[in-house]
């Protein structure tokens, strides 16, 4: 019988094999075996646990045995983790534990009291995701044992994910990605993880080589870095499984990763609020930039008009005090997407926000995907310009100069249509996540003049840095 709550379930994990080697750190060379973490999660518990019971417990830790060891110890408690990037501020850990009324911070290896106690919540919540933000305030979601065993189920079937495998961790465990691939797996089934020492790509080479690896979550910045790399491709013969999702992957970077290191990439679409949601078994589709695969075994797709659409999955945030293991939420992604012949998700930009210009209402999610639509293109964004509301502005990932894309976008859209001001960047700034930094977008687009030639996010920030001085003098 499987386990119902994700305790259970790595309790039977650990009796099952207790010296099976857990977790590797690729730098330090220090396995840990599942008795080992199970350890010093008791540890934490008989230190912390009758504080934090029934509470929420706010922490942002690095990859590695300190995360698990809180994880777990909170999981013993009973407590509610609400994992955050390692990389995020102390004011702003503070803040995000003020905004979703967190009781206790872990702070530097110390329990910090941030909120008074309150009454456990009735919807037998253990996980608070928090969305990555790019484009405003995060929000909190709230996850049982059974949305959070669903997920990493499906997404081990669909992929093809054992016990005996061994994950390549280099993506935030915190993060729903990490969660679902990495960390559910190894709590569920056992399944080892190596974690990465970095993301540079001869780093990467060297950890794969010595630890051997069989699976590799990544996304499209680090992939397409390790294409473009002369890194040796031998050194990842371990790797069966290439996976890529956080952000959209061009087939361009799929067909040079598969020419130069003989392996498909598969592409995984999800979110926070779902989980994953459709995946490439075969990588042909990632290949040929033809859609994000076949939804996920145990996840169904609805479509609405408009291209909306809907995914219902046991794997979906707990709505009310749904909290019922085998029941199936639903939940309307903001994405606009169709599902093509061969049952396939085709994504075709953003759902919203819709714009008044001239008097006529649209959405910027349609001049996306106009603009992702020209060849050469890695990605758009596209917004009202910050210092004329009466105007957009978009950024453009692509080698193509500004002037050729507002000629070719003018076969394609209506002059009103078309922004104003076009910044034009080799790569778009990236957050902790791996997922496209909308605001940091939003702060290049203040810049007042096009920018022609593609050039790097650096170039433009020095470049408007200087202009600002300038004005001072």
């Amino acid at each position: 019988m499987k386990a119902r709550t994700l305790l259970d379930a790595w309790i039977r994990t650990v009796r099952s094999a207790p010296g099976a080697p857990a977790l590797t750190d690729a730098g330090s060379g220090r396995v840990w075996s599942r008795r080992e973490l199970d350890a010093l999660a008791d540890a934490w518990r008989a230190d912390h646990g009758a504080a934090v019971a029934g509470q929420t417990v706010v922490f942002a830790e690095p990859n590695g045995a300190a995360w698990l060891r809180l994880f777990l110890g909170l999981l013993k408690s009973g407590a509610v983790a609400a994992a955050l990037d390692p990389g995020e501020p102390l004011l702003s850990r503070r803040a995000l534990s003020s905004a979703i009324r967190a009781q206790f911070l872990w702070q530097a290896g110390v329990l910090e009291t941030f909120a008074p106690r309150r009454r456990p919540h009735a919807d037998g919540r253990r996980l608070l995701k928090l969305t990555s933000g790019s484009t405003g305030a995060p929000r909190a979601l709230a996850f049982g044992d059974a949305q959070i065993l669903a997920d990493g189920r499906q997404i081990c079937a669909s992929m093809g994910i054992a016990p005996s495998d061994v994950n390549f961790a280099l993506i935030p465990f915190g993060h729903s990605y990490g969660l679902g691939n990495l960390v559910v797996p190894l709590l569920a089934q056992g399944t080892a993880i190596v974690c990465g020492t970095t993301a540079l790509p001869h780093a990467i080479g060297a950890d794969i080589a010595r630890w051997e690896p069989t699976v590799f979550p990544a996304v499209p910045a680090v992939l397409s870095a390790m294409a473009e790399s002369d890194l040796d491709p031998a050194r990842l013969r371990s790797v069966r499984t290439v996976i890529s999702a956080g952000a959209p992957l061009t087939a361009e970077v799929a067909r040079s990763f598969h020419s130069r290191f003989g392996r498909k990439i598969h592409g995984f679409y999800g979110s926070s609020e779902t989980g994953g949601v459709t995946y490439d078994r075969e990588g042909d589709a990632t290949l040929a930039g033809r859609s994000v695969g076949k939804p996920l075994q145990g996840v169904g797709l609805h479509f609405a008009s408009g291209g909306r659409f809907s995914v219902a999955s046991p794997a979906v945030f707990i709505i009310g005090n749904r909290c019922r293991s085998g029941t199936d939420g639903r939940h309307r992604p903001a994405d606009i997407a169709e599902q093509n012949a061969l049952g396939e998700l085709v994504l075709i930009g953003r759902a919203g926000p819709f714009v008044k210009l001239s008097g006529r209402r649209f959405s910027l999610a349609e001049v996306e995907c106009a603009i992702r639509q020209l060849p050469g293109i890695r990605d758009a964004f596209v917004a009202l310009a910050p210092e004329r509301p009466d105007r957009l502005a978009a950024a453009i990932a692509s080698d193509r100069p500004a002037a050729a894309l507002r000629a070719a976008l003018r076969e394609r859209l209506s002059p009103w249509k078309i922004p104003r001001r076009l910044v034009v960047l080799k790569e778009f700034p990236l957050t902790a996540r791996g997922k496209t930094d909308g605001q940091r977008l939003l702060e290049l687009l203040r810049n007042p003049a096009d920018t022609d030639q593609p050039t790097s996010v650096a170039s433009i920030s020095r470049l408007s840095a200087a202009r600002q001085m300038s004005a001072r003098k």
